[in-house]
């Protein structure tokens, strides 16, 4: 087929375009349902979704590094989430027009007045216009091939277009929901979330009561987020409010703050910190599989040796009552990271989203004790954590 050739003859069907052009739809109406519609994991690797994803998110995090100032990056990698959407609805829709265009090139469908035949380039219009429902008129469906085309076709683009756009609201729905939990993991962990500041924090009240109810709550965050991740992966690219803050950086958390308890044989959490990081172990390794990103060693320790002394320490002060103070604890530990943290090494990597540490920086704050207008002082950060 050669698009630059003449039309086919009056009563003549053009079999290579129809071939062509019944491929492109079916292959795009697929891919749609694949993505927006069904609920299940997608493992075939030729897609159309797959293809754009994976080309243009490493073509816009090019650009950001050599265009934006580093401390602006993230505000315009966050950009990226919904605005590869609109483009993916744009890519569907085009892929949809030129299919049928090719078919109303084959039946001889489009004609406009005085005319005869048209062209591929008048079917194509022709093609954009019945898709769209418009019914400008000044092309008009010629023969019963080619209004039957146009019936389907107007159809087909108004039904596709009307079930696409409805699923926008899960999406933001499973997003919000997503946020909602790592929002509430600032007063509970820091800002950047870090395994020792949870283990602080929750050593006051009813102590190790309120971390075996959090871990629980984690546990059915970290399955909700594997299933909606799993139907929609367009979210992992959906970027928290705060810069430091994001969906792996608390799933990290919930991972060390998970191996920290179980391996030091903590009595009162140790059983749900096992369920808690085999869930958030399943949902960072099949993530990482659905993007296709193969586990890496870090570059860094991420657990230094001044960092696990006062883990080590915290963990052998009332109210956890563990063995983190044995020869046991390091080896145990060091086991349970091997088993997530290069996986989440390949995930940070690939969406630029840095991994928290194991302990807090010195003097810093959380989000809700800072402002536009007004920081608090560190005497008061101080003072109003230990309110908790």
């Amino acid at each position: 087929m050669s698009l630059g050739r003449a039309p086919p003859r009056e009563g003549s069907i053009d079999i290579t375009a129809v071939v062509a052009g019944i491929m492109i739809i079916a292959f795009v109406l697929w891919d749609g349902f694949e993505t927006m519609v069904s609920p299940r994991r997608v493992t075939r690797r030729m897609r159309l979704t797959r293809i754009f994803y994976r080309t243009t998110w490493l073509c816009w995090v090019g650009l950001v590094d050599r265009l934006v100032a580093p401390r602006k990056t993230q505000t315009y990698l966050g950009i990226y989430g919904p605005l590869s959407l609109l483009f993916l609805m744009m890519i569907w829709a085009v892929s949809l027009i030129f299919g049928f265009g090719l078919l109303h090139w084959a039946f001889n469908s489009a004609s406009r007045p005085g005319d005869g035949v048209a062209g591929i380039i008048i079917n194509i219009y022709y093609s954009g216009t019945t898709f769209f429902t418009l019914g400008l008129g000044d092309v008009t469906p010629h023969g019963i091939a080619g209004r039957v085309l146009t019936v389907m076709e107007a159809g087909l683009g108004f039904g596709f277009l009307a079930l696409i756009i409805s699923y926008l609201p899960v999406l933001n729905q499973s997003f919000a929901s997503r946020e909602t939990s790592i929002s509430m993991f600032d007063a509970r962990a820091g800002s950047p979330p870090t395994a020792a500041e949870m283990l602080i924090r929750h050593a006051r009240g009813r102590g190790t009561e309120d971390l075996r109810e959090l871990l629980l709550s984690w546990e059915r965050w970290a399955a909700e987020l594997l299933e909606s991740h799993l139907s929609y992966p367009v979210l992992a690219y959906f970027r928290s409010q705060h810069d430091n803050q994001s969906w792996l950086s608390a799933l990290t958390v919930v991972l060390d703050t998970s191996a920290l308890l179980v391996a030091s044989f903590e009595k009162h959490c140790a059983n749900q910190a096992e369920l808690t990081f085999a869930m958030a172990r399943h949902a960072v390794v099949d993530l990482a599989i659905v993007f296709s990103l193969p586990p890496r060693t870090l570059h860094a320790e991420r657990l230094p040796p001044k960092d696990l002394a006062h883990l080590t320490e915290i963990l052998s002060r009332p109210p956890y009552i563990g063995g983190a103070d044995d020869g046991g604890f390091e080896e145990k530990l060091k086991e349970l990271r091997v088993m997530y943290e290069p996986y989440i090494h390949s995930l940070s990597d690939y969406f630029c989203l840095p991994l928290p540490p194991w302990a807090p920086a010195a003097g810093r704050r959380d989000n809700w004790q800072t402002s536009a207008w007004r920081r608090i002082s560190p005497r008061q950060a101080d003072k109003s954590r230990h309110h908790f």
